[in-house]
């Protein structure tokens, strides 16, 4: 797995945004000093601390992990898929597809036991079809709460606000597709 600099990528970013370090860290609810380590990369922020930068600097998610050229591979073999997030810390997603230059996005989510994947619902511009794998979770989806088991499938409409939440003991893992990648 190739090494990801997460902090120059949203410095860079931030300059052609035309924000500064302190602008930035004010809409993405941090500290300066904590968004300058970011962007040093003497800190890996949490998904939701990434989100909330995507947000301010408008620029989707998956722009943060996107390498600069394409994937030489068609095929992600076990145990090489790009990883967002720290095991049995937080929400984590495994990158399914080599890279995110294509028209579709493949991931595996990871929900450990009373976690969620944000704060409060959030909405992005792909459509989301989603496949429980393993366990059950929930889902607010537009407001409305479903409840998901194994073997169950939902779509998510471009935009729709969602927040998927484990309130199971055991960790709940979602496969999903977003066409166009959005992550």
């Amino acid at each position: 797995m190739s090494e990801l600099n997460i902090g120059q990528k949203v410095q860079e970013f931030r300059k052609k945004s035309r924000m500064s370090l302190r602008e930035l860290a004010a809409q993405a609810e941090l500290s300066p000093s904590m968004l300058s380590q970011i962007e040093s990369n003497s800190v890996n922020p949490s998904i939701n601390t990434l989100k909330n930068i995507s947000e301010a600097l408008r620029v989707p998610l998956f722009q943060f992990f996107k390498e600069d050229a394409p994937a030489e591979n068609v095929v992600v073999r076990k145990g090489e898929s790009r990883i967002i997030g720290r095991e049995g810390q937080e929400v984590l997603y495994k990158l399914l597809t080599p890279d995110t230059s294509g028209a579709i996005e493949f991931c595996l989510m990871e929900i450990p036991a009373g976690a969620a994947t944000s704060d409060v619902p959030r909405g992005h511009d792909g459509e989301e079809v989603a496949y429980v794998v393993r366990g059950a979770t929930d889902i607010l989806l537009g407001g409305v709460n479903y409840h998901l088991n194994e073997g169950d499938a939902i779509k998510i409409a471009p935009s729709v606000p969602h927040q998927w939440i484990n309130r199971e003991k055991e960790e709940v893992a979602v496969v999903f597709a977003v066409t166009p990648p959005g992550f």
